[in-house]
């Protein structure tokens, strides 16, 4: 048994289809996942998802894409509001973006000065709050967005635990931040032949320092890859990483499960 934990369950993509989705990721031993919010109307329709579903989890957060379009003046509010109740158990997706251009009639200087804000008041509001964070951080290219985000992390160890989701570095960038206590996620990026770096750092990542999941809908692993992503193909990353760490999937989950209920303070009898 597996858990997602990391999808956009709330995706328009899945528009209609959500039941059905839920129900082949459980068929496919991805019996929980967690529903990441990227601004306040995806947080509160993850809310309300895991309200109905025992098996669902919620986070709430401002996606740093989604920062220019946030219409919630009191957005850092009605996150406060969603963090209090049972679903919500992390707060994010927060971070930042170095990939993405700036939108139309924003400078780049002035876009990364209001990610980094944006990004600095979730970090606080999680440390009021007592949940961790699930942390974006993409570049176009080199590291740029990476050392940023050390730099922001740093007044905050020991205070907010993070997981650098999508992980997308090799072990050595991750051991200093691991060795804080933070974690890393693997997505299906982790099974692609143009990934030698991610696949290294599945195979090798100690115990106890990762957790698996999809990004759903986006980054379907293989032999998905091109399609819509959906927590059902979890197993498919799961098998990947298995193999490559030579172990069997009962131990892969034997690992990874205990770090999801450490971190989202989620257990499989509550």
């Amino acid at each position: 048994m597996f858990t997602d934990s990391h999808a956009h369950l709330t995706s328009e993509t899945y528009a209609g289809t959500t039941d059905g989705i839920l129900e082949d990721a459980r068929k496919a031993g991805v019996t929980r996942m967690v529903s990441v919010g990227c601004d306040v109307e995806s947080s509160a329709k993850g809310m309300e998802l895991a309200a109905r579903h025992d098996f669902v989890r919620a986070s709430a957060g401002l996606h740093p894409t989604y920062v220019t379009e946030e219409p919630a003046a009191d957005w850092l509010a009605q996150l406060r509001g969603m963090a209090s109740r049972r679903e919500c158990v992390a707060i994010g997706e927060t971070g930042l973006d170095f990939y993405h251009p700036a939108p139309e009639g924003w400078s780049w200087e002035r876009y990364v000065a209001l990610q980094k804000e944006c990004f600095a008041a979730q970090l606080a509001l999680a440390a009021e709050l007592g949940k961790n964070v699930i942390v974006h951080q993409r570049d176009r290219s080199g590291t740029d967005c990476w050392e940023a985000i050390k730099e922001m992390m740093e007044p905050w160890h020991g205070k907010v635990r993070a997981v650098f989701h999508c992980w997308l570095h090799g072990w050595e960038e991750a051991r200093p931040m691991v060795e804080k206590g933070h974690l890393i996620s693997f997505t299906g990026i982790a099974t692609y032949k143009n990934a030698p770096v991610v696949a290294a750092c599945a195979a090798g990542a100690p115990a106890g320092s990762f957790m698996l999941e999809t990004d759903s809908p986006y980054l379907a692993p293989v032999p998905r890859r091109g399609k819509r992503n959906e927590p059902a193909f979890l197993k498919h990353t799961a098998e990947s990483i298995a193999a490559a760490r030579g172990i069997s999937l009962a131990e892969l989950a034997a690992m990874t499960e205990p770090v999801v209920d450490g971190f989202f303070g989620w257990s499989r009898q509550g």
